[in-house]
């Protein structure tokens, strides 16, 4: 028994010094100005209309991004859950193998094909089509937000879907249910615990990011992320910054409640 503790040990030197103490800094520097005296106006730097619109803008483009990816993850990962072991643990494999690269370089890339001399500009030259404006738009961000963030929206899906009873299926189809019946009835309920959770891995992301809104939406185009990364890098305000940090942590805490209401045995985190 004293030996499992003590592997624990390595476990809780890293929470402590990568999550605990700087979790503690931020709310630090959140709720205190330059003097260190307590106060709320750090907090209250969300209100000024520059930052409401990053705010607004992240929002809307993270819950675009979040609809975009269940859409598409939700078919993939019923198509995965039918095959046999080893096609799903191979297709599985092609569809994780971008997430093995570098995050910045998959950006990247992106940033390459959409540019005005990229790849699919040059493609669309060659066929004689009109070039394309693809780099510097919500649009170019949202896509990004997609490719990066599609996995953790298949994963946990497939996670639950994967575990569903056959026989409850197939007992509600013996008892004359159709397809869509089978569907809306046994299987889209009991796939919400994965569902919430591949909604919290992805919008959680796409509204804290500002590496793909800043190499695919340029200067044109800030999100509530470029405005806290500008704080604490540009403006050496960690005061601010960490004020704003805070108050995205209301959505977050939001989201593990629902994550802790609607998959209390943790079936679409297990992956």
């Amino acid at each position: 028994m004293k030996s499992r503790k003590l592997l624990s040990g390595p476990y809780l030197f890293w929470a402590a010094s990568f999550i605990i103490i700087p979790l503690l800094m931020i709310v630090y520097y959140g709720l205190t100005d330059k003097e260190g005296g307590f106060t709320l106006l750090n907090l209250a730097q969300i209100t000024t209309p520059e930052n409401l619109k990053a705010l607004g803008l992240a929002l809307l483009l993270s819950f675009i991004s979040t609809l975009i990816c269940l859409v598409l993850a939700y078919p993939l990962a019923m198509i995965l859950s039918e095959k046999n072991v080893n096609q799903t643990s191979f297709i599985v494999l092609i569809f994780i193998l971008p997430m093995w690269m570098n995050f910045l370089l998959r950006t990247l890339a992106w940033q390459n094909l959409l540019e005005k001399n990229g790849i699919i500009n040059s493609i669309l030259g060659f066929l004689h089509l009109p070039a394309q404006t693809l780099i510097n738009t919500p649009y170019a961000i949202v896509l990004g937000m997609v490719y990066n963030f599609l996995p953790f929206m298949v994963l946990p899906i497939y996670n639950v879907l994967v575990k569903i009873d056959k026989d409850v299926i197939y007992a509600a189809r013996d008892l004359g249910a159709n397809n869509l019946q089978t569907f809306s009835k046994i299987i889209l309920p009991l796939s919400i615990p994965g569902i919430i959770s591949g909604i919290t891995m992805v919008f959680v992301p796409s509204l804290t990011t500002f590496v793909i809104s800043d190499l695919l939406g340029g200067s044109k185009i800030l999100l509530i992320g470029n405005v806290i990364e500008q704080e604490f890098k540009q403006g050496s305000n960690w005061h601010v910054g960490s004020g704003l940090s805070l108050v995205l942590m209301i959505f977050i805490i939001a989201s593990m409640a629902l994550i802790a209401k609607y998959d209390k045995n943790g079936e679409g985190t297990a992956f």
